[in-house]
């Protein structure tokens, strides 16, 4: 697969140069004189793949002290793979030399598939330490494969020859892409370079690590400690039951500890009466990795801005953005920084306003009171936002969570609507074994009952476990192997005590119909390819899809199939139902400018032209707000939805690219009109975006895909009218593509 083949290709390398050093040997004698061999060596379940279901992970067999031996042996192997296909003698060929290719690595990518997924959904200090021993190592195999000389030519052969291969579209492509990426890696570059490369891809890989494990770390670190249940008031009794429960984790009996997310804004400030405690939080979120102790980023971050600066440079890109995005849908800086700029003004003014609104609430609160007013803060928005949305629309968000019960609305609803439109149906088995015991494991089954998949639900947060949502693959569909996906969907819902319900706000209900989008798209993959498998389609594409499937949450016939009080049984009344829709577009300001200031911050990090203006760390903060403010989207009430310190999507995969999120908006809000206009939640609907789109995984350009369900060009008003940024039949421009 694209993505392992990229690892383990760098790992396998690495390993060929210790082996390189030694006697001459024979290839299997170079593997066993460089892999280290523990004794439970010989039962090491990564060395085969998994004898369960569709290749199931053994969890329940996998131990930390295998992955290791499973790395060292899966790069020699894959070591002598791709010597093999450097060393043939026979010109090159696609099956000689791409297809082989795409057959390397297989232990390599199957322990590391597991292991960074584990490393995401349940980490420990030995995963951690693995993580950081190994990170610069399969950098340095990524590098020793595409650095590679006489691979390069292999595949620069049949690059210059591809339309007298004879091959398929699918085939085509295949050797398009694998050249484009060993073009990006470097291979073009003069040995000099390359050397200085690998350092600096060394570099990166150790840096980031550290970047990742000090943000969980400083999560952990902030949580906020109360020391009564008065201080709680106004928090829902199963986020006070969560509290005490977290503090006893931690030996605190008696107290409370209010955990923190990877992102600015804390839930429990939408809550809580008390302002000094919102204040508490907010400052020990906002702080977060910039308050010079052991976890702080700041530094981390000035180095690796300057190396990603130093090597996109290096490869011809005036800065990083450019780099990034030369293979995105987006093309250019151009195109991103134009949507951007058009977005930020009207996201702004709809923020102010806003903000006024909460403002008057304060003002006639604190008169009522017969106390001085203050002026809004960013700790009393999501408080205030809620008393504003009660007093305008008349119901609030506990009112809506006794009729969102997890499993209740996974199963029917998020199934149901899979149902309803692809005809799947989901099984639950309790037989497979799992990392963690509150896992869901279902078997997904096609129409005609051939099975399609294995699914996953991990749904709850723990202190093992990074912030946020999302969706991973444990075995990805191909025909080149006949193999079927294992996906898994990551969410970070607080868990109840032992025998109370896991009730859901509406944010968490319309996050599990996103991340399940992403599953679907994993799940209905039919391509031949590993390296196009599933979700590998471009960063600025791979959200469309998931987005698209928001909106069966709030459908009328899904949403009467799941929205019942979990103990009586009763529907959500619909007046209830009709207050939560004309509300849609509350507080979307707020929303929409916490979003753009990260996506903007991003960019400007990545658009830096000069090492020498690379900040160092004690310029890194106010870095971020001299171009929070240059781009007009610096508004105090209203904070970047992640800082830099512990912005981890532009650490990791979303580097210059966290614009995607509402890139992508602009395909997915045109395709849900579209999907409105011609029937809703049909199956012919389905069975065409499933056809058209999701089953093509990359083996397509990803705007070709959606012109071929939608039949059109991407529209921007959609968007625009779904965020409240342009009134209803006000003309729009789409943004530029190229």
């Amino acid at each position: 697969m694209k993505q392992a083949l990229s690892v383990a290709l760098a790992a396998a390398l690495a390993t060929f140069a210790l082996a390189a050093c030694q006697a001459p040997t024979k290839p299997d004698q170079a593997a066993a004189a460089t892999v280290p061999v523990a004794p439970e060596a010989a039962a090491n379940p990564l060395f085969t793949p998994s004898p369960l279901a569709l290749e199931y992970p053994q969890f329940d067999q996998i131990e930390d002290v295998h992955f290791g031996p499973a790395f060292d042996r899966g790069m020699a192997e894959q070591l002598q793979e791709i010597g093999a296909i450097v060393d043939n003698p026979a010109p090159p060929s696609f099956d000689n030399t791409i297809i082989a290719m795409e057959r390397s690595g297989q232990i390599l990518n199957r322990a590391t598939t597991v292991f960074f997924s584990l490393v995401g959904a349940d980490t420990n200090d030995a995963r951690k330490a693995i993580q950081a021993d190994y990170s610069p190592k399969f950098a340095a195999h990524r590098d020793a494969i595409y650095l590679n000389p006489k691979l390069f030519a292999r595949v620069a052969s049949l690059y210059e020859r591809r339309s007298q291969l004879g091959l398929d579209a699918e085939g085509t492509r295949l050797v398009e892409r694998y050249y484009d990426d060993f073009v990006r890696a470097g291979a073009k570059l003069a040995p000099a370079e390359q050397a200085r490369l690998k350092q600096m891809n060394a570099e990166l890989a150790r840096l980031g690590t550290r970047f990742s494990q000090n943000v969980l770390a400083e999560v952990n670190a902030s949580a906020i400690v109360v020391d009564s249940r008065e201080e709680l008031d106004g928090l829902p009794a199963d986020a006070i039951a969560a509290a005490a429960e977290a503090a006893k984790a931690r030996k605190l009996d008696g107290k409370y500890v209010l955990a923190l997310q990877n992102t600015t804004g804390q839930p429990p400030e939408t809550y809580l009466s008390n302002r000094a405690l919102r204040q508490r939080i907010h400052e020990a979120s906002v702080t977060r990795n910039s308050r010079g102790n052991d976890y702080d980023n700041t530094a981390i971050v000035a180095q690796i801005m300057k190396l990603r600066l130093e090597r996109a440079q290096m490869l011809g890109y005036p800065d990083y953005a450019s780099y990034s995005l030369a293979n995105q849908t987006a093309k250019t800086t151009a195109a991103v920084n134009k949507m951007l700029g058009e977005l930020a003004p009207a996201a702004v003014a709809n923020a102010r306003r806003e903000a006024a609104d909460l403002q008057k609430m304060i003002d006639r609160e604190q008169k009522a009171k017969g106390t001085k007013s203050f002026k809004l803060e960013p700790w009393d928005w999501a408080y205030y936002a809620e008393k504003v949305r009660k007093a305008k629309y008349a119901f609030d968000e506990a009112q809506l969570k006794p009729y969102l019960e997890a499993k209740n609305v996974l199963e029917n609803g998020v199934f149901y609507a899979a149902g309803q439109l692809y005809g799947l149906r989901f099984k639950q088995r309790t037989d497979l074994p799992v990392y963690q015991p509150d896992l869901l494991v279902y078997d997904v089954y096609n129409e005609d009952g051939t099975q399609l998949a294995i699914f996953i639900e991990d749904m709850y947060a723990r202190p093992s476990k990074r912030g946020g949502a999302w969706m991973n693959a444990y075995v990805q569909q191909n025909r080149l192997f006949g193999t079927k996906p294992v996906v898994a969907n990551h969410l970070n819902v607080p868990k109840p005590p032992a025998g109370e319900p896991t009730l859901l706000t509406w944010d968490e209900t319309r996050t599990m119909f996103h991340e399940f989008g992403h599953a679907l798209h994993g799940m209905f993959s039919n391509v031949t390819y590993p390296y196009f498998a599933g979700t590998s389609v471009p960063r600025d594409f791979v959200e469309f899809p998931s987005q698209v499937n928001e909106m069966w949450a709030d459908w009328p016939s899904v949403l009467a199939n799941y929205a019942r009080h979990y103990q009586t049984g009763a529907a959500m009344p619909k007046a209830l139902l009709d207050k939560v829709m004309a509300a849609a577009q509350f507080n979307e300001g707020f929303r929409t400018t916490e979003y753009l200031g990260a996506a903007m911050l991003d960019q400007n990090w990545h658009q830096i032209q000069q090492l020498a203006a690379v900040p160092a760390a004690a310029d890194v903060m106010a870095f971020e707000a001299a171009a929070l403010a240059k781009d007009g989207i610096a508004y105090a009430p209203v904070p970047p939805r992640y800082r830099t310190p512990y912005f981890s999507h532009i650490m990791s995969g979303y580097a210059a690219g966290y614009y995607s999120y509402i890139w992508s908006e602009v395909l997915d809000a045109d395709t849900v009109e579209w999907i409105k206009q011609h029937g809703g939640l049909t199956r012919a609907n389905g069975d065409r975006f499933r056809d058209t789109l999701l089953s093509r995984g990359g083996s397509k350009d990803a705007l070709d895909l959606f012109r071929d369900f939608t039949g059109g060009e991407p529209d921007i008003k959609p968007l625009l009218e779904r965020r409240g940024l342009a009134a209803p039949g006000a003309k729009t421009k789409a943004p530029a593509r190229h």
